[in-house]
């Protein structure tokens, strides 16, 4: 008996679907399966996810619990299904319903997605009535995260809201049989949103009047093949772009921007342009031509592009277009390749308003091509590179952000705060953690309330309505203070830096905390349970707390911020604590000469805001100054990226970028035991560096060797702690770790050795994934002390 006919085997029963379910064509998907299996009903969102009620036969109900999971949309995640029996009511025919605004809300919403293959075929059709539409998308594609206001997630509930949808696309949107039924941010050419262009004049540059449309953009394309800076209003934020392939005008953007020698990504019009730069394997092609299209850092060969674009980096950032505005931007003629980076100062967070933007941006560019649709939730894009076949990610934003991720153990609600770079923070509660996108460095106003901005709207999204905080233990950072201001009684976790490091490794691999692993945690800078600079730590360490097995030897860190601007002052000290001598021919000893020479002395001599440090990071600084690679930095850990570029140079003959690192040897760590652990002296690698260097040894062979040694120096130190304490796991985490090289000749060795090696996957090894440690720790902490 079919559905829509009363009879004895027929039943209605509820059903209620969580997980990643709106936003991604989940209720017209429904609407299908009930007509394909013969059920009446309806089906409307929730707070919670959706919910269907359904009757018809027995069968056909099993068979729609069954394949409302198995056969998802494609952006869909189901976590759950769970159904109950109803009083059969007759019906006939199933419908879409309004949502319902009541009760819990704790859905989850989609990530922005790049323009699917179907619409960009529309947007190339003359026959379309899309056609050259900027903002066409459907229900597998487009904006979702940013243009979210409330939930559950209807157009009301979006910035879409105020673009009445004409006759044409409401008929698509109440059409069953359409893509773009229940599409939120359908749209067309008569009632969507619009470019504008703006080009105030500058010298030699006279303005044109306002432009809209077609002519905007036709205008744009050729201002930027003439070399201007446009600022180009996205997704989730301003770009500032130019063309890649135009020295001056990279050169022009870099002055004004005052990026100093930071490296720009770049967007490219197709795969085929990435592939005639650079070589491209399987799964930086995947990455690239996905649905999530972060940038992805590609290692670079020769020079396909101005130096200017990425000066001393091993890799290029390329990403390709995800919007249709930049697959228009980007069409032949013009360039097809542009520089395309966040419009803010560095550290800043991204400009997404208009008048902002406007404002703010003036000094940077020559004009502004912009739309009306609003920008509800900032979002920068995401970095990610491949290490080993795998995904590494750098910056976890757009395309990730705001998709939770499944935690080992159950948490009570917690917001972990992160830590004061790269600051991304974290919601969580039961089985799961929402990680915010990119916000910035705390050191401004503008990123806090930035912040403060993020934190509201992904509660909103998450429901979570945190009964406990995490921070990082360093007193001065702006994230803890903001935590301890905003407390309103709760308890305030203090999470030791490098312990989150390791617990964050931990919580994406799904581990329960039950056995600890051996943490290798190698950064720049981490406030130390003894008041000193950590970060050339080895922990033994679980969620419920870790000890110190080993670290790098103290050494003193002369000015704080101003040893890290400038490495030759890191060198310096590396070589008085050494006890090596100050040979003038030294690149650090020439860079740093007269009176600024005998102050650092004096400061050294008498310990003058010198805190010790054991920092991996500084030591990367410190021997990228000694073999004459980098003696001021513009932008963080750039000794260490271009030492690592020299390293990979030097190698790149030799076969894979890792094999010189691997092969080249010549270095070795003094390593001292003790009762409680390890002291690692790098005394020894110095002095073969200085011997080195003042042979004439090439940099590249310097750099090499170094990243041998500390691969070497890892695996020494982990075959000693088995040795002790039977421990197999290793994880490796924090920002000296985003280094391909290091990170490959790490995990290499180790595997050799037997041990199972953590990498990241999912979260960065940098600060960006710190709150996902400290929520981990946080809440152990807090389940341990109710018990």
């Amino acid at each position: 008996m079919t559905a829509g006919h009363p009879g004895l085997d027929r039943e209605r029963r509820r059903v209620a679907v969580r997980g990643l379910v709106q936003g991604v064509g989940f209720r017209p998907f429904v609407h299908t399966l009930a007509g394909e299996l013969g059920l009446a009903g309806t089906v409307t969102n929730t707070g919670e996810g959706v919910l269907a009620e359904v009757e018809g036969s027995p069968d056909a109900l099993d068979a729609f619990c069954r394949r409302v999971a198995g056969d998802a949309p494609p952006l869909a995640q189901v976590h759950s299904v769970e159904h109950a029996p109803l009083a059969t009511t007759g019906a006939t025919g199933f419908r879409i319903v309004p949502s319902s605004p009541d009760g819990p809300r704790t859905t989850l919403i989609p990530p922005d997605t790049a323009v699917c293959a179907d619409c960009l075929a529309e947007l190339a059709d003359p026959a379309d009535r899309r056609h050259r539409h900027p903002f066409i998308s459907c229900t597998n594609c487009g904006p979702r995260h940013t243009i979210v206001t409330g939930l559950p997630y209807d157009r009301a509930n979006t910035t879409m809201a105020g673009f009445p949808m004409c006759p044409d696309c409401a008929r698509e949107y109440t059409d069953p049989a359409d893509r773009r039924f229940h599409a939120q941010p359908v749209a067309c050419h008569a009632c969507g949103p619009a470019l504008a262009l703006t080009v105030p004049g500058r010298p030699g540059r006279p303005g044109r009047p306002g432009l809209a449309g077609e002519q905007a953009l036709t205008e744009a394309r050729r201002l930027l093949a003439e070399g201007a800076i446009l600022a180009v209003k996205g997704i989730g934020g301003y770009h500032l772009a130019c063309d890649a392939r135009d020295t001056a005008a990279v050169a022009l953007l870099r002055r004004r921007k005052r990026r100093g020698d930071k490296p720009f990504a770049v967007m490219a019009r197709d795969l085929a342009t990435v592939e005639r730069l650079l070589p491209v394997d399987p799964v930086e092609r995947e990455l690239l031509t996905g649905p999530v299209r972060p940038i992805v850092l590609l290692r670079r060969t020769g020079l396909p592009v101005p130096e200017a674009v990425a000066p001393g980096s091993p890799d290029l950032g390329v990403m390709l277009p995800y919007t249709p505005l930049h697959h228009l931007l980007l069409a032949a003629p013009g360039p097809d390749l542009l520089v395309m980076t966040s419009a803010n100062r560095s550290g800043e967070p991204i400009v997404t308003e208009d008048r902002e933007a406007l404002e703010r941006l003036a000094p940077l560019v020559d004009g502004w091509l912009t739309h009306d649709r609003p920008i509800h939730v900032p979002c920068e894009d995401s970095v990610v590179r491949v290490v080993d076949g795998e995904q590494l990610p750098l910056r976890r934003s757009r395309g990730y952000a705001p998709l939770p991720i499944p935690l080992p153990v159950p948490v009570r609600p917690v917001l972990a705060v992160g830590g004061d770079l790269k600051n991304t923070f974290a919601l969580a509660r039961d089985g799961y953690a929402w990680l915010s996108g990119h916000i910035g460095d705390m050191d401004d106003l503008a990123t806090l309330r930035a912040f403060e901005r993020a934190v509201e709207q992904l509660g909103t999204v998450s429901g979570v309505r945190p009964e406990l905080l995490a921070a990082d233990r360093h007193p001065g950072y702006r994230s803890l203070r903001h935590a301890e201001r905003t407390a309103a009684g709760r308890p305030v976790h203090r999470v030791q830096h490098h312990h989150a490091h390791i617990a964050a490794v931990m919580a994406e691999h799904g581990l329960d905390g039950g056995r600890p692993v051996l943490g290798v945690a190698f950064d720049g800078t981490g406030y130390g349970e003894d008041g000193a600079i950590w970060g050339g730590e080895v922990l033994l360490a679980d969620y419920d707390g870790f000890r110190r097995l080993a670290h790098l030897r103290y050494v003193p860190l002369p000015g704080g911020d101003a040893a890290v601007e400038r490495p030759y002052r890191t060198a310096l000290a590396h070589l008085r604590a050494a006890g090596l001598p100050r040979l003038p021919q030294l690149p650090p000893v020439r860079a740093c000469e007269g009176e600024e020479l005998r102050l650092l002395e004096r400061q050294l001599e008498r310990g003058l805001n010198c805190a010790p440090t054991s920092s991996m990071g500084r030591l990367f600084d410190a021997v990228s100054s000694l073999a004459g690679i980098c003696q001021r930095a513009g932008y963080e850990a750039q000794a260490a990226i271009e030492l690592e570029a020299a390293a990979c140079g030097f190698g790149r003959e030799d076969g894979p970028v890792c094999g010189a690192a691997q092969r080249a040897g010549g270095y070795a760590f003094g390593l001292s035991a003790r009762a409680d652990g390890w002291i690692a002296d790098p005394g020894p690698v110095l002095a073969a560096v200085v011997a080195d260097v003042t042979a004439g040894a090439p940099a590249g062979l310097v750099a090499a060797r170094f990243h041998g040694a500390v691969a070497e120096l890892v695996r020494r130190i982990c075959a000693a702690v088995r040795e002790r304490h039977g421990t197999t796991t290793v994880a490796l985490s924090g920002g000296v770790f985003a280094n391909a090289l290091l990170s490959s000749a790490c995990a290499s060795g180790l595997g050799e050795d037997g041990f199972t090696v953590l990498r990241h996957r999912r979260v960065p090894p940098n600060d960006g994934g710190l709150a996902l440690g400290q929520l981990m720790v946080a809440a152990r902490s807090a389940a341990t002390r109710e018990e």
